[in-house]
């Protein structure tokens, strides 16, 4: 057997190893994007740098620029679940507006035969008509406010990692493109998120902030704005501004709170603890006040609203900002404390990406209008840069992808992940008390078990699966990068607290307390033996040899990772965690008839699945090898002669001889319950009755 597996292993790395990586390219030629984009559109040639094509429209005797077409994994080749990049078609006008996005292949196990296509689509549609200029969020499409600059598109229940790739294929691909083509965001890339530094505060006082960089005010005369209206239908509208040309029209006030020198020296202790209440790790806020005879709220100016008159943005991209009430005022001077003196506190969420180290730019918008049906309106801005000085702002040192915010959306989820593998590990560790009695580690188990599948499995969505592993291979075989797995939290950390404990006690934490295939099975054989529904048990040769079967699995899907993404997807189907804890068995008849019958099997014969054909198993069986030590402990009569273990042990990982099969153990402890009773354990029950001996003769394989 041990030559098998070692035969498995090295024969799927040569696989590994033989084959030269491979790059990802764009496979859409200006025929077929013709196609896609018919008359009155015409694809115009290839850019020369980029693999982009221009989109025309023809408008009479003229031809205008409408947009650009592209291929996202020419530019974000984000890999999926398969370890294999999305390809999607994006459209962008010239306003970054999407156009249009369609799929145009990939490999997402769930979309392949789970869900169907068809959800994956209908995602991909809710892109036409949003804009780069908005913030798109995946949630409720009905939280999206009027006029907002978030807006939301509805996810796909079952498939929260793999849309969150897809709007991260999409974006990141867009951007670059914007960036390139329409100017958008001055080169940089937006996941380059700098951070605030908590730790930087000095005692200062109004001036002492303007002179640091920390506060700033631009001020504007009548002739200013006066001059920004020149040559427009409302020119010389403003009386004032004619007859007062050199007085103050408005000055504006800007303030990063953030930063701890300026919040705890502006506010009092009151408003900045109400503040520090308000907002949450990645938000922003900032004071903005104006005195002079234009506020930058208006009369009609609601309180929580995004106002009119004043907007955020930075490289190009408009960034929402939202007033919140805080306890106080703050702190300004007396020249900031007339009559006239209007000042907010503006949020910006954390899931707008605001990149402090980056300059920012707020715009006081000033509206003039001629006549009084269907009156003509003429806008116009009036900047005040921000800048940061470098010594409050740590700079990006890693990429912030849409990755980050994932997880600290699931805080409450990881944080009770943590906590169980915290307590599985101290019962692990110190099993004395669960094992002391019997009937403790049946209901333990059984808990267990319960919790595994629900939370775990059909909650958490947190089954690791082959799918991982060939996900794996074809990233490494292909040079990417690994970050597609930090799209799902749970399966990072499942990873790798089964990557650790693999070195302590070997495959069985996993797959015996941590995979909620495993505990569907479990459970079903409880209720099964308490329905005292026939069990079979096989011989122990036949059992030998059911169990290579999961290492000649493996070897086929790793080898067809390595060969051919699309036979791989089809052959890891051989794995029923999709259909039964991913899609709790919603899904195609053949799908949910194979889960089924393993089900119906594990009500028979004791985790047949788990046994005898997982790959997964198999793989973390033969990782298992790396254990250190062998943690179960024997006796010397243990084999010779008694037998009590080896025929308790449901997996029939115990030999003849009374040795731990670590790779096929599943850590149930029912052997080690066994071991300290003195009422199960035959040599503890000769050594009680005081040299009383009682033949124990070994009882012969069946």
């Amino acid at each position: 057997m041990l030559r098998l597996r070692t035969l498995a292993a090295l024969a799927c790395l040569l696989l590994i190893t033989a084959l030269l990586p491979r790059a990802f390219a764009g496979t859409l030629d200006r025929a077929r994007l013709a196609a896609l984009f018919p008359s009155p559109l015409q694809v115009g040639e290839r850019d020369a740098a980029l693999p982009v094509w221009p989109i025309f429209r023809q408008e009479l005797t003229s031809t205008v620029l409408l947009g650009y077409v592209f291929e996202s994994i020419d530019f974000a080749p984000v890999p999926g679940f398969s370890g294999t990049p999305m390809n999607l078609l994006v459209a962008l006008d010239t306003r970054g507006e999407f156009l249009d996005v369609r799929v145009l292949s990939h490999h997402e196990p769930v979309f392949l035969e789970g869900l169907g296509e068809a959800p994956m689509f209908h995602f991909v549609e809710q892109y036409k008509g949003l804009s780069l200029q908005q913030n798109i969020k995946i949630g409720a499409k009905g939280r999206s406010a009027p006029g907002s600059a978030n807006v939301y598109i509805d996810g796909v229940s079952k498939a929260t990692a793999s849309v969150r790739i897809i709007n991260q294929s999409v974006l990141a691909s867009s951007l670059a493109i914007a960036r390139a083509k329409l100017g958008f965001a001055a080169g940089r890339d937006p996941d380059l998120i700098g951070r605030i530094r908590p730790d930087v505060f000095e005692p200062m006082d109004f001036a002492a902030l303007k002179r640091a960089g920390l506060v700033h005010t631009r001020a504007w005369r009548e002739r200013d704005v006066e001059a920004a209206f020149v040559g427009t239908a409302v020119e010389g509208l403003d009386e004032t501004a004619w007859a007062h040309p050199d007085a103050p029209f408005t000055e504006l006030l800007v303030a990063h709170l953030n930063v701890p020198s300026v919040g705890r020296n502006l506010l009092n202790d009151r408003a900045w603890q109400s503040l520090s209440g308000w907002i949450e790790p990645g938000d922003h806020a900032f004071l903005v006040a104006s005195r002079g005879r234009y506020s930058f709220v208006g009369d009609d100016y609601t309180g929580g609203a995004v106002p009119d008159r004043l907007t955020l943005e930075q490289g190009g991209l408009t960034i929402e900002i939202r007033d919140l009430s805080i306890d106080g005022t703050p702190k300004l001077p007396p020249a900031w404390r007339t009559a006239d003196v209007q000042w907010r506190i503006f949020k910006v969420i954390r899931q707008a990406s605001l990149d402090p180290s980056q300059p920012l730019t707020f715009r006081l918008h000033v509206s003039r209008a001629k006549g009084q049906i269907l009156a003509e309106v003429v806008r116009r801005s009036f900047p005040v840069a921000v800048q940061l000085p470098a010594n409050v702002v740590i700079q990006p040192t890693a990429d912030h992808k849409t990755w980050h915010s994932i997880w600290t959306g699931r805080a409450g989820e990881i944080a009770l992940l943590l906590a169980s593998l915290a307590g599985l590990t101290a019962l692990l560790l110190r099993p004395r008390w669960l094992t002391l009695s019997p009937a403790r580690l049946r209901r333990v188990r059984l808990g267990w078990s319960v919790y595994t599948l629900g939370f775990i499995g059909w909650f958490a969505q947190g089954q690791l699966s082959i799918v991982n592993l060939t996900a794996l291979v074809q990233a490494l075989r292909d040079g990417r990068s690994l970050d597609f797995f930090l799209y799902d939290p749970m399966t990072v950390l499942l990873w790798a607290y089964a990557g650790l404990t693999l070195v302590l006690w070997g495959r069985g934490t996993f797959c015996g307390w941590l995979c909620p295939f495993g505990a569907l099975q479990e459970l079903v054989g409880v209720a099964a033996r308490r329905l005292r529904l026939p069990q079979w048990r096989p011989h122990t040769r036949t059992d030998a040899r059911l169990k290579r079967l999961k290492f000649a699995v493996l070897a086929v899907l790793l080898g067809s990772a390595v060969a051919s993404p699309a036979w791989t997807d089809r052959l890891v189907e051989v794995e029923p965690f999709k259909t039964s804890i991913t899609l709790m068995f919603v899904r195609g008849w053949p799908f949910v008839l194979w889960a089924a019958s393993l089900v119906v099997l594990s009500a028979f014969v004791y985790k047949g699945w788990c046994r005898w054909m997982c790959p997964l198993g198999g793989g973390l069986a033969l990782l298992g090898r790396l254990r250190l030590r062998n943690w179960l402990h024997r006796r010397a009569e243990c084999g010779t002669p008694c037998q009590t273990c080896r025929h308790r042990c449901e997996y029939q990982a115990i030999t003849p001889q009374g040795r731990i099969d670590y790779t096929e153990c599943f850590q149930c402890l029912d052997c080690v319950a066994i071991h300290e009773s003195d009422d199960l354990c035959a040599p503890r029950v000769l050594q009680k009755r005081k040299g009383r001996v009682i033949p124990v003769r070994p009882v012969t394989s069946p």
